[in-house]
Parts: C-alpha cells; sequence; structure tokens
C-alpha cells in the first residue's frame, strides 16, 4: 500500500480579531483512501480548529498544494494496456461514469493526468491493484483536465 503525504502553511487574516491566522493543510492517502485535512489557529486569539474530509480535497486545498509543491503527471507505462482494467480502476476510483472513465483513460493512454502528487499516486496505486503499469513524474507545466 502507498503513502503518500503533501502539506503547505497558508496565512490569512482571522475572521474573529483580525490578526494572523495559519492553517496547516494537506492531502494524504490513509489505508487506501485519499483524504485531506486543515488545522487552523489564530496566533492572536484562542480561535482554532481542524477538520478533515475524504476525497476530492477542497479546491483552495489543491490550489495552495500545486502552487507549494508543483503538479505530477501520469500515464500509462504502454499504450497496449487493456482499456478494461483501467476503465474499472477509474470508475471505482474517481466513480466516474463510463464515459467519463472513457475520457480521463483516452487521457491517460495520451497527455496524462495531471494533479497534485497525493492524488497521481492514489489512482496510480488503484490502477497498480488491477495490474496496470503508469508512469508518475512532476509536470513542469500544468493544464488540469476535470472529468
Amino acid at each position: 500500500m502507498i503513502t503518500a503525504t503533501q502539506g503547505v502553511k497558508i496565512t490569512s487574516p482571522c475572521a474573529t480579531c483580525g490578526g494572523v491566522l495559519v492553517r496547516d493543510v494537506g492531502q494524504f492517502i490513509d489505508r487506501g483512501q485519499l483524504r485531506w485535512s486543515v488545522e487552523g489557529r489564530c496566533q492572536a486569539c484562542p480561535n482554532a480548529w481542524c477538520e478533515m474530509g475524504a476525497d476530492p480535497a477542497p479546491e483552495e486545498i489543491r490550489q495552495a498544494l500545486l502552487a507549494e509543491h508543483g503538479a505530477a503527471r501520469l500515464r500509462l507505462a504502454t499504450k497496449e494496456t487493456s482499456l478494461v482494467p483501467v476503465l474499472r480502476a477509474l470508475r471505482e476510483i474517481r466513480h466516474l461514469s463510463l464515459g467519463e472513465a472513457r475520457l480521463t483513460a483516452a487521457d491517460l493512454s495520451g497527455v496524462g493526468l495531471v494533479g497534485t502528487s497525493v492524488e497521481m499516486a492514489h489512482l496510480a496505486e488503484g490502477l497498480r491493484k488491477r495490474s496496470v503499469a503508469t508512469t508518475l513524474a512532476p509536470s513542469p507545466t500544468w493544464v488540469e483536465k476535470r472529468h
């Protein structure tokens, strides 16, 4: 089982007192599930909280991770990969319709999918469990396609 984690600290004004709010945001894989978390604490008042969620992280968290760490690109290792296990894995992991899974599979076999390194590691692990070989590499330039 793959373990991946990525985080970043974000500062903003505290809504309670106007002081500096520090949020530690992250994305990780826990027991095979993609998860995200936020811990926030004001440096000037008692305002503090923690929250966690599963599956796609809120866009603010994703964008902060991509800005800090860059994107990762996942591709199928060979063009000869059978489409059936790829479609099954995509439908299971990302909860896609068959049409959405076909579009995503086409991207995987072509230009690749781009996202946070944790998202791509999670998808790569799900494909590996179905005996689908992939390559994962940093993506110097990225334009994300959402399916």
